[in-house]
């Protein structure tokens, strides 16, 4: 028995939500405030109800209150009929799939449809504003307001008259939308043909026990592990695991045996005690008030043994030839290694008490498992987590006749992270990223490969690139897809300067700088159409740059010595076409002429009908080098030396630059720009190691080639 899918609306940020779960694994991925502690706490506030878990104002989705303000205060009174057209209320939904191994203990009651092809349930969760509850709310919001009306005309009346502000809606829902809201829980039908809920066809189960039937558990990111000398949680852990453990059969031989030796012990201290406390109570005899073997006082040794684990225990971990306590080991160790004693912790507590069964759906969530551990723990976390969580949850009970069955459930567990490094160690089909738009909605990861299969691309090279190399992309804002070393060496620095240059205008304007946005850089060569579906699947703001390689068609003989047409590098002003495949794929196999005439809003692109098309509001610009001057580069160090102000720099400082060779081409006046890129840049990185080392401190000596400062301009703003 698993859980599918969960449906989740008008909670904080989850308007109307969907995301489905693996049957062990599900890793939930996303930038901050994309929805990923909200699917935590509704799931621990509908299955773990209690007072100190009740919903509070600030769980209503935005959007959903002021469309409930909207109704409420509106003139026209629904009937009940109407009203229950529309949904007022928070809700989960639990989608189930069961099979013919699965107890029907528990599930029969939970059933309505008697096709036996049909085996999901769906467990429904409402907090709620009921038809009666919205007619009350409608007459006491309606004296509320006469109240403050009236209050605010008293205020008026005084000598001299006071200033009041009446109170509206927002104060008045504040105060008392816990008297109008309730709790509902029922069982509602799932239509396998068109795979849709029916909300209107359910039972209510307010009787039945849910934990029976899921069992929630989860383990925060807010954990209480510090390495200070005072802090003693892994040991306090194990009195909990030792509480667990108590009571399982199991276990019975440790326990008795462990019970052996405290009686063993108390009756050894009691001794002692005797010895010890002697003198202090022949003083309080001497005092008066006890007869002679009345009321004889004595001290004993009663260990209890949770309280003298939870005491009187202290890990320790082995350092060389030494024992050395827990608070001495690294945060990152401790906080693992804390992690998987709460693991455990939680595996006991889904067994439950000695005479419960396990539930039929046991669901453990891990929030954030890279608190306080560096990038090594995360690694070593994501790689073993399968042997810690992967164990059944199994428990032996006894029937009315004494004898044993044992019970064995599956684990599900939803990991949630914004951690590049567990991603990147993780299984890509287990991946859930939450892309946050207008909405936030959930996409599965391993649905990419069939889009990439029915486009014929290479989604193992997208896989195999993005797990080991990066991950990060999943959590940025935005992206930038470079094609190598310069410019991957030399942007962060680019940005910089755009940010120096514009720091007045943007703090006039209250833009961002670029170097303060959360934005991903990848070196992605000559395979940036590779990404494009990556790209338009995860939805973010991305500028590819990249270079105009314009070739021309020159006549060789091959090794046979048969003529050929091959086209060969060359000048952009000579040149007939053009060898880059990034921009023949996006700019739909423009001529060379036509991609020279393109100004930035055609180079900006959104994705309609599986076809990158222009769009100035586009969220993906490819921007190449552009006319300077009347002159069209070919390349990054082309353009770069196109620029008086930068040429002038490299000859300035010419005996200095490890990147150039010949250097005496720089005094020809008949080497151009494309000569000097080909003949004197003896390494294209250490050419940009060169203009960093160079540059004076605001960066003022040199100039940003124009393609790459327009784009990193357009990627700036919002």
């Amino acid at each position: 028995m698993k859980i599918k899918k969960l449906f989740i609306k008008n909670f904080r940020i989850l308007s109307d939500f969907q995301i489905d779960l693996e049957d062990e694994i599900s890793l939930v991925i996303g930038k901050n405030n994309s929805g990923k502690t909200s699917i935590l706490t509704v799931l621990d506030k509908f299955l773990n109800q209690s007072e100190k878990n009740s919903f509070s104002i600030e769980d209503f989705n935005l959007s959903f209150k002021q469309q409930l303000q909207i109704l409420i205060e509106d003139s026209t009174e629904l009937s009940e009929e109407e009203y229950l057209k529309c949904y007022n209320g928070i809700s989960l939904r639990i989608l189930v799939l069961y099979n013919n191994t699965d107890s029907f203990i528990n599930i029969q009651k939970l059933m309505l449809d008697l096709d036996p092809e049909n085996n999901h349930i769906v467990l429904g969760f409402d907090y709620y504003l009921s038809y009666k509850n919205y007619l009350g709310i409608r007459k006491d919001l309606a004296q509320y307001r006469h109240r403050e009306n009236v209050k605010k005309a008293e205020a008026e009346a005084c000598e001299p008259p006071k200033k009041y502000n009446v109170k509206g809606f927002s104060e008045f829902f504040k105060l008392h939308y816990q008297k109008y809201f309730e709790t509902k829980k029922k069982s509602i039908f799932y239509d396998k043909t068109s795979k849709k809920i029916i909300e209107d066809n359910y039972i209510l189960i307010e009787d039945l026990k849910t934990s029976d039937f899921i069992s929630f558990k989860y383990i925060s990111a807010r954990r209480d592990v510090t390495n200070k000398e005072t802090d003693k949680t892994l040991s306090l852990q194990t009195s909990k695991i030792y509480e667990r453990k108590e009571n399982d059969e199991n276990e019975a031989k440790k326990i008795d045996d462990f019970h052996d030796t405290i009686i063993n012990t108390d009756e050894e201290l009691s001794k002692i005690y005797k010895v010890f406390f002697e003198d202090i109570i022949e003083k309080i005899k001497s005092l008066g008030g006890i007869r002679e073997n009345e009321s004889v006082l004595s001290v004993l040794s009663t260990l209890q043994s949770r309280e003298l684990l939870k005491g009187n225990t202290t890990v320790y971990y082995k350092h060389e030839l030494s024992d050395l306590p827990e608070h001495y080991n690294g945060l990152g160790y401790l906080n693992l290694i804390s992690m998987i004693f709460e693991i455990e912790i939680k595996k006991y507590e889904f067994q439950r008490s000695l005479l419960e069964a396990p539930a039929d759906i046991n669901l453990l969530f891990i929030e954030e498992p890279e608190a306080h551990t560096h990038p090594q723990m995360q690694y070593v976390f994501i790689k073993n987590i399968r042997t810690i969580v992967g164990d059944k949850i199994s428990k032996k009970i006894k029937n009315v006749d004494n004898t044993e069955f044992e019970i064995c459930r599956s684990l599900q567990t939803i990991i949630s992270t914004h951690s590049s490094h567990i991603v990147a160690d993780s299984d890509f089909d287990e991946i859930k990223y939450l892309k946050k738009t207008d909405t936030i909605t959930s996409r599965n990861l391993k649905d990419l490969k069939k889009l990439y299969d029915a486009a014929g691309k290479q989604y193992h090279f997208l896989k195999q690139y993005l797990t080991i190399s990066r991950a990060e992309i999943f959590f940025a804002d935005k992206a930038i897809l470079i094609e190598g070393d310069t410019e991957r060496i030399l942007l962060p620095t680019i940005m910089k300067k755009i940010d120096i240059n514009s720091s007045q205008y943007d703090k006039e304007n209250k833009i961002i700088p670029l170097l303060s946005q959360n934005i991903s850089i990848i070196e992605v060569g000559a395979y940036s159409e590779i990404f494009e579906l990556f790209i338009d699947f995860i939805g973010i703001k991305t500028l590819i740059i990249t270079d105009l390689d314009s070739t021309r068609k020159v006549k060789k003989l091959n090794k046979n010595d048969k003529e050929i047409t091959k086209g060969e590098a060359c000048r952009v002003a000579v040149g007939d076409n053009y060898a880059n495949p990034a921009l023949k794929f996006f700019l739909n196999n423009k001529t060379l002429e036509e991609l020279k005439s393109l100004i930035l809003k055609d180079k900006c692109l959104i994705k309609t009908d599986n076809k990158w098309v222009p769009n100035e509001n586009g969220t993906v610009c490819i921007t190449y080098q552009t006319d300077y001057e009347g002159y069209t580069a070919r390349s990054f160090e082309d353009s770069f030396l196109a620029i008086p102000k930068n040429k002038n720099l490299v000859i300035s400082k010419i005996d200095n630059f490890k990147g150039i060779k010949n250097p005496r081409h720089f005094d020809d006046k008949n080497k151009d720009s494309y000569d000097l890129a080909n003949e004197c840049i003896n390494k294209k990185t250490h050419f940009a190691l060169d203009i960093l080392y160079h540059s004076n401190d605001d960066y003022s000596n040199w100039e940003i080639p124009g393609y790459i400062k327009e784009g990193l301009l357009w990627l700036k703003e919002n």
